[in-house]
């Protein structure tokens, strides 16, 4: 699933609109992001736990050459999942059913204010297009063609 299928999932939550739903999820990645980039772990209870890692320099061996280099050190995002989500995903633990939507009333249609009107045009007299002469011409009587003499 990507965003934009992640989005249509949650527009029905969001009474159909796409824009609230994109909105949601814009506001859950950000946040997420921001807190880790400052450090911070950000915990969601039964789904996982978001945390950045700091990977210390450390020797390596290029694959093609077997030379053995340097790689620096580094700063990585990694997620664990918590053990519920873990259970459900092992197949150990059922899922529960999905939220519905919410279904709200319809609002009452407002009385509609009177919309301006934009100023009348003045119409501007067109000439008519010349009509094209409805002569059909007959088509051109094709010769036979010649047969090509064989060899003898």
């Amino acid at each position: 699933m990507n965003k934009a299928q992640f989005i249509a999932a949650l527009a029905p939550h969001f009474n159909g609109s796409k824009k609230e739903a994109t909105h949601a999820v814009d506001i859950v990645f950000d946040t997420i992001t921001r807190n880790m980039s400052a450090g911070n772990d950000v915990m969601i209870n039964d789904f996982g736990k978001f945390k950045k890692v700091d990977r210390k320099a450390r020797m390596g061996r290029n694959p093609f050459t077997g030379e053995t280099i340097k790689i620096k050190a580094s700063k990585k995002a990694r997620f664990l999942p918590a053990k519920a989500l873990k259970e459900i995903v092992a197949g150990d633990r059922k899922l529960g059913p999905a939220p519905k939507p919410e279904v709200k009333a319809a609002p009452k249609p407002a009385a509609k204010k009177a919309a301006k009107k934009a100023p009348a045009k003045k119409k501007v007299a067109k000439k008519a297009p010349a009509k094209k002469k409805a002569a059909k011409k007959a088509p051109a009587k094709r010769k036979p063609a010649k047969k090509a003499a064989k060899k003898r």
